[in-house]
């Protein structure tokens, strides 16, 4: 898995960058199943993380989550984020 994170509208802080990273290290267990997570984070009055999630088998999926507070926004994107590879997981395996 290559992740790409963007910022937009603002600066993404070196702490804010560790605090992804760390976040993601919750679906590492998909890594092998995802080929591209492409994550945009926009801040305009609150923080809006749009992630896009290319698996393998030539899927692909739109998550997102924002708050006000951007770990918080971070925390509701990955919620998301981590269902939808789970349901992923199981469609392909259920095959």
């Amino acid at each position: 898995m290559t992740p790409s994170i963007t910022a937009v509208g603002f600066t993404l802080q070196p702490k804010q960058s560790e605090m992804i990273e760390s976040k993601l290290k919750r679906i590492a267990y998909a890594d092998d199943l995802i080929v591209d997570l492409l994550i945009k984070v926009k801040q305009d009055k609150a923080y809006i993380f749009d992630t896009t999630i290319n698996f393998k088998w030539g899927t692909s999926a739109h998550v997102s989550g924002d708050d006000f507070d951007f770990g918080a926004a971070l925390n509701k994107m990955m919620d998301v984020l981590d269902n939808k590879i789970k349901k992923e997981k199981d469609k392909v395996q259920g095959k």
